[in-house]
């Protein structure tokens, strides 16, 4: 039987409809917790809320484009006027990783564009969605975020680009600021660095670059989302009250970094 230590909790989940933030808000609401989802996709986002049906948690769902502040507010408003109250715990998953036929862009040839969409999605809808609900944590002096960065924060993956990896390590100067900063106020803030887990992002790659990785990882596998999302409930949970401005790697031993 699956615990019940979310149970009560007000959880909100970016990046929700599918891959590892689908895996996350599934195991939220199977402990019990009442979980938002936000996502651009409204269709995937649907689809997702329903699969959840039955499960002991309650879903609610909107949608929003994290990298504007203005559509997160709004989507905000909603969540808290449907559950009728504030979020306790916040998971920053929202992410991409552009490729064309498989690859990633150079970045001596990468469209501004590209780059600025990038930052906007996987750094700024963090600050937009910690800007937004860590105001009442503080005023209630309780909370727990968690964002989603990658061991490409910490050393050179060929198959990701320039603006992943630098977004990603972003999100590691984020999390221990935000935790020096609201850890006076009980709130903790900590980050997963996951590896090559098997999601549909992962799945941009070729075989041939998904089994190197392998063969680099300790546990000779792929990562499954739910061990990620066994991660941040560890994380946000009261078993790891005392743990804060921390990234925790969850990548089989890829690399040992």
């Amino acid at each position: 039987m699956t615990p019940q230590r979310h149970a009560g909790r007000i959880v909100l989940v970016t990046g929700a409809a599918s891959g590892i933030g689908a895996a996350i808000a599934r195991q939220y609401v199977q402990e019990g917790a009442s979980v938002a989802l936000i996502d651009v996709n409204a269709e995937t986002l649907s689809a997702c809320a329903e699969s959840l049906a039955g499960l002991p948690g309650r879903v609610v769902w909107a949608v929003a484009d994290v990298a504007d502040f203005d559509q997160c507010t709004r989507a905000h408003q909603q969540v808290v006027a449907e559950l009728g109250a504030t979020i306790d715990t916040l998971i920053n998953n929202a992410g991409i990783s552009p490729k064309t036929n498989g690859k990633p862009a150079n970045f001596w040839e990468m469209d501004p564009s590209e780059w600025m969409r990038v930052v906007g999605v996987n750094l700024h809808g963090a600050f937009n969605w910690s800007r937004l609900v860590t105001p009442s944590m503080v005023e209630h002096q309780s909370g727990s975020i968690v964002n989603m960065s990658s061991v490409a924060a910490k050393f050179f993956v060929a198959f990701t680009a320039a603006h992943y990896g630098t977004t990603k390590a972003a999100l590691i100067g984020l999390t221990r600021d935000l935790a020096g900063e609201l850890g006076p106020h009980g709130i903790t803030v900590n980050a997963i660095a996951p590896g090559r887990i098997n999601t549909p992002l992962m799945r941009t790659a070729s075989q041939a670059t998904n089994q190197a990785v392998i063969d680099e990882t300790a546990l000779r596998r792929l990562g499954e989302p739910s061990e990620v999302a066994e991660m941040a409930c560890f994380l946000t949970s009261a078993e790891s009250r005392f743990v804060t401005g921390q990234v925790v790697d969850v990548a089989g031993g890829w690399l040992m970094t």
